[in-house]
């Protein structure tokens, strides 16, 4: 074992992120304004922990002072949120936006930059609205595309002058993965083809607010990118079978948004394979040139775990529509280090390969960790008796070792902006709900939300003042 000291650059990020969805709750939200969250949440409430779900959530939109005064004690120097689309306007046709809302916004964005924290705003952080999944099935349709992009400008119009770093998605595979592919969160349709139109769709809507962003001269003096969560990808062996599903995972999951994102195409690959699987999703020369001539300025890469796959060693049941686990099975690597809590490997090495990538691969476009985090179930254990503190030793650990390899590949030429924890305060995931802990925060769910700050918290003002990381680490890993 070695103590390391490493400096951490004055211009790289230490921030946090969280979602609208996430932390507001429904406090003030009008009829008609439901997200797709919101609609999970009241069709299926039985399958989110203890109940908790987006309609309280931490009710950061009538606490929000009180929290910015938190991420300033803890030092935060950026703060990552959305903009819940389906309450920012109250006619999604016509753009008509819900001034109550706005103006909310409008006063955190204030909040913020008088305690020094810089804002980062997502378009969209899983909260298409219900409307546009009643009316036009959501992402399946062009005219959703049009309407985000409608959206984005009326947003744009209202905070462009608050806000210089903009993002469209974050995380844009995920609810498509999650409901038509894999058929396990509401409302349970396993349709690849469905699959795809999202993922194309949110792509193409990335590209036409990109052009529209610098059309209307929003470039001159701010950036417009995508928050992504591909995952790191590791073959069980170095045998050629091990090394194509691994290939294929990546190609399939992470390619699919990385590369028209970064590069301005779809990989031909990618293509070819789902049309030789009759997803026959619907795109057109003009939508790939749009794609191919609007790439992002930087990308966001949520990281958490490594993903670890193997060739498949069972027949594939021809009555099952594709999916591209026709091609992979998940392995669990023998002595794992684990997140016992959330079932995941810790593997803080990942942060370091995924730079090696963006430079390599991607021309090493700007990027950082937008999220990266440890949920801890059950995370009053480790409270201090006397003084009530989370002694979240754990967190700190997690959070040094992979801002270690942030700050290990930036000084090998990775161009990696900074980190940013998952979360700020704990606060609401799928199903989940407040079950895993993930904050500097803590939410005191029995004693009306009440915050307090966890270890971490004062750990996190301390690097950000002394910009100075220390740990431990096995000589192995340095």
């Amino acid at each position: 074992m070695s103590k390391i000291s490493i400096t951490v650059p004055e211009d790289f990020i230490l921030g946090a992120a969280s979602s609208a969805w996430q932390t507001e709750g429904w406090s003030g939200k009008k009829a008609g304004q439901d997200s797709y969250l919101d609609l999970w949440y009241k069709n299926d409430r039985h399958v989110w922990h203890n109940g908790y779900g987006p309609a309280k959530a931490t009710d950061f939109i009538n606490r929000y002072q009180e929290d910015v005064a938190l991420m300033k004690a803890s030092g935060l120097t950026h703060f990552r949120t959305s903009i819940n689309w389906a309450r920012f306007l109250t006619d999604y046709e016509n753009g008509i936006v819900d001034e109550e809302y706005a103006s909310y916004i409008d006063n955190l964005l204030d909040e913020m930059h008088r305690a020094g924290v810089e804002p980062m705003l997502c378009l969209e952080h899983y909260e298409l609205p219900a409307y546009l999944i009643e009316k036009y099935d959501g992402w399946s349709s062009k005219k959703v595309v049009e309407l985000f992009v409608l959206y984005a400008e009326k947003a744009f119009e209202r905070f462009a002058g608050k806000v210089t770093r903009w993002f469209t998605f974050n995380e844009p595979i995920v609810v498509q993965t999650r409901v038509y592919l894999d058929a396990i969160r509401w409302p349970y349709e396993q349709n690849t083809t469905k699959w795809m139109q999202w993922n194309h769709h949110k792509v193409l809507a990335t590209a036409k607010v990109a052009a529209l962003f610098r059309a209307q001269g929003y470039a001159e003096k701010a950036s417009i990118g995508v928050i992504l969560n591909p995952e790191v990808t590791y073959a069980r062996s170095s045998a050629a079978h091990d090394q194509r599903a691994a290939h294929l995972y990546d190609l399939f999951y992470n390619r699919v948004f990385l590369d028209p994102l970064i590069k301005g195409e779809y990989p031909q690959e990618l293509l070819n394979l789902l049309a030789s699987h009759q997803v026959d999703f619907i795109y057109s020369q003009q939508e790939l040139d749009i794609i191919r001539e609007n790439t992002v300025d930087e990308v966001g890469i949520n990281l958490y775990y490594p993903h670890r796959v193997k060739a498949p060693s069972r027949e594939w049941n021809k009555e099952t529509p594709f999916h591209p686990a026709y091609y992979y099975e998940h392995f669990e690597l023998p002595g794992r280090r684990m997140n016992k809590s959330r079932g995941w490997e810790i593997y803080p090495k990942i942060v370091y390969d995924m730079a090696m990538r963006m430079k390599s691969e991607y021309g090493n476009k700007p990027w950082f960790i937008s999220e990266n985090g440890m949920g801890i179930e059950d995370e009053g254990r480790f409270r201090d008796a006397q003084s009530g503190e989370i002694q979240d030793d754990y967190r700190i650990e997690f959070v040094a070792e992979h801002i270690y390899w942030a700050l290990k590949a930036r000084e090998e030429g990775a161009n990696c902006l900074g980190y940013m924890l998952w979360a700020f305060t704990d606060n609401v995931s799928p199903m989940n709900a407040f079950k895993n802990r993930y904050g500097l925060i803590e939410i005191d769910l029995e004693n009306q939300r009440q915050r307090r700050r966890k270890k971490s918290s004062h750990w996190f003002k301390q690097l950000v003042d002394e910009r100075t990381l220390s740990l431990t680490l096995d000589d192995e890993e340095k």
